[in-house]
């Protein structure tokens, strides 16, 4: 098993055609379980505004208590015509599968703040990180709202957080930096290359961590996404007791599709018992 990330793909458009008849309007692809919770959500520790999503199961709210899983780019999530790159299909597979369901909260990202959200360091040519305030965020101020208004099962072993690239990223740190909040996390494509100062938190911390870690990484999506990848894993393996999943795929590439792809083992995974 294994895991990796990284892949630009640049579309130039048929310049033989006029633009207007190349549009084809987009249709909501969002499952009716799929709800905006706030399209300006305060962040106090960043001081910004952002649309929360939130999936509840079909069931709900019969069945007790909910695991939550919190994930990022919210836009990319549930419905393609908020996408920008295509969606996940995180609805479509939940109203489908037998598995334990959950709720999901979506976080769209910040845009322009972006990089800086989902790096908990400096970078030289991307700035200042705000990784630690937008983790502390979801722990402090979301985390809490969503426990207030749904139906949760508040302890770490039901609470994930999941990403791709940055979001692989930040949401590794999350687990790192709250290893008594979560309980486990989806890493996929992780962006290291943005920040190898991981590295050192992963042996000043990853000790602590007694959860779930599940790694993607594919072969295409750079030749730094699997070393990287297999490094964290290794590196965590060495000094934590983490259940660990490390899926690599020689196809794999840097984009939603293959997310979306990647996304049912995931949760099979993170779910187990």
């Amino acid at each position: 098993m294994r895991k990796v990330i990284i892949l630009l793909l640049l579309c130039l458009p048929d310049l033989s055609v006029p633009a207007q008849q190349n549009a084809v309007p987009r249709v909501s692809t969002a499952s009716s379980h799929v709800k905006i919770l706030d399209s300006a959500f305060y962040m106090p520790q960043l001081n910004r505004f952002r649309r929360i999503w939130v999936y509840v199961p079909a069931q709900y709210p019969k069945g007790g208590r909910y695991p939550v899983l919190y994930m990022h780019d919210g836009q990319n999530l549930f419905d393609d015509t908020s996408s920008y790159a295509g969606e996940w299909g995180v609805d479509e597979f939940l109203d489908s599968t037998r598995l334990r369901n959950c709720i999901v909260v979506g976080i769209d990202n910040g845009r322009e703040y972006r990089m800086n959200e989902y790096n908990p360091f400096d970078h030289g040519r991307f700035g200042k990180g705000e990784g630690d305030a937008y983790v502390d965020f979801i722990v402090k101020t979301l985390k809490p709202a969503i426990d207030r208004n749904f139906k949760t099962a508040r302890n770490r072993s039901h609470t994930f957080i999941a990403g791709s690239s940055m979001g692989g990223l930040i949401s590794f740190h999350a687990i790192l930096k709250y290893p008594r909040v979560f309980g486990g996390a989806g890493v996929f494509s992780p962006a290291f290359w943005t920040a190898p100062g991981i590295f050192d938190i992963i042996k000043i911390k990853g000790k602590k961590i007694r959860g779930r870690v599940f790694f993607y990484a594919g072969q295409q999506e750079g030749e730094t996404m699997v070393p990287y990848t297999l490094k964290a894993f290794e590196m965590l393996t060495a000094v934590s007791k983490a259940k660990i999943s490390t899926v690599i795929r020689n196809e794999g590439k840097h984009n939603e599709a293959r997310w979306r792809a990647e996304f049912p083992e995931f949760y099979d995974w993170i779910m187990k018992k």
